[in-house]
């Protein structure tokens, strides 16, 4: 067990801040995306970062990544929310494989501020914020003035992540956004990791990732990965037994927990890859374009909260 602690340096050239606190170090690049790049318990490394940061640079994601002003994809190139018609054509955006613009706007983008990074009696602290409305280019695709403010905190063996998203202009702001942490085990290959899922509802999704309006019930199961791969989401219930979601294996079980504002999970495990990821998910993939997101009024604002846990099995 270490005491609080907070750091500055570099990862890959970035500023980078290290927060420690009891058996765990997360470390943040406050001035790229507010990435995170590394989750270490025990010294030991639970985030997996394929492309590493020069990926990241080229809007790939990777490691702990924000996916906003929404997260996955959409369904094409216009989209209709809180009563604005958006065209997305002509705009520079990340998208998939099918050519759909895919996790927003706001990978690596450099207009984050750093507003508190602190050690204290049994915790260690950053938070940053992110004015959305001061960048025109973002807002041709999103056109919905608002602040985002990302509260981390390490404490114990878990790490706390509550992202505030604040309405500052005159719109009502549609919440669309995500977090996609890429996760890994060390000590076992995937194919031995155990998948924890709660009881939870699948969301069937057709041949471009997108739903298709049919669901079906499904039990718990804590099963190896094997040769399985996912790109699945779910929508969890209230019951807080049904709110997290886990990898284990080697001695360590991996927890994340769905806090409030956080409905729904995508589960991507793709094959060949050496992690799993569990996505912390406002709403359901292209509900920006269903028109079926929370919306926050002028003034007001939407908190969501998830986290981290790693415990001894």
């Amino acid at each position: 067990m270490s005491d609080p602690s907070v750091q500055f340096g570099t990862v890959d050239g970035e500023p980078a801040a290290t927060l420690a606190a009891g058996e765990l170090e997360a470390t943040f690049l406050p001035g790229l995306g507010l990435l995170g790049t590394s989750l270490r318990h025990r010294g030991e490394e639970l985030l997996a970062l394929p492309g590493g940061v020069e990926g990241y640079r080229d809007r790939h994601v990777t490691g702990l990544p924000l996916l906003a002003p929404w997260a996955n994809r959409l369904p094409g190139w216009r989209y209709r929310a809180a009563g604005v018609e958006v065209s997305l054509e002509g705009l520079d955006l990340p998208t998939d494989p099918a050519g759909l613009p895919i996790h927003g706007t706001m990978t690596a983008h450099r207009g984050w501020r750093l507003e508190r990074l602190a050690a204290e009696a049994d915790r260690a602290v950053l938070a940053a914020d992110f004015d959305y409305g001061a960048w025109p280019e973002l807002l041709a695709a999103f056109p919905f003035p608002h602040r985002v403010t990302v509260t981390t905190t390490l404490r114990g063996a878990s790490l706390a992540v509550t992202t505030t998203l604040a309405a500052t202009g005159q719109r009502p702001v549609p919440v669309a956004f995500g977090w996609h942490p890429y996760l890994r085990l060390p000590g076992a290959p995937r194919a031995a990791w155990r998948l924890l899922l709660p009881r939870r509802t699948h969301l069937e999704l057709d041949d471009r990732g997108l739903p298709t309006g049919r669901s079906a019930d499904e039990p718990a199961e804590a099963d190896p990965v094997g040769e399985r791969t996912y790109d699945d989401l779910y929508a969890l219930g209230d019951d807080p037994d049904g709110r997290r979601l886990g990898l284990e294996a080697a001695g360590r079980r991996l927890m994340v927990g769905y806090g409030d504002g956080y409905g729904h999970a995508q589960v991507f495990a793709p094959p060949g890859a050496e992690f799993v990821c569990l996505e912390p998910m406002t709403g359901p993939t292209a509900a920006l374009a269903a028109g079926t997101t929370p919306l926050v009024a002028p003034g007001d604002s939407f908190a969501a909260r998830f986290t981290v846990t790693v415990e001894d099995t």
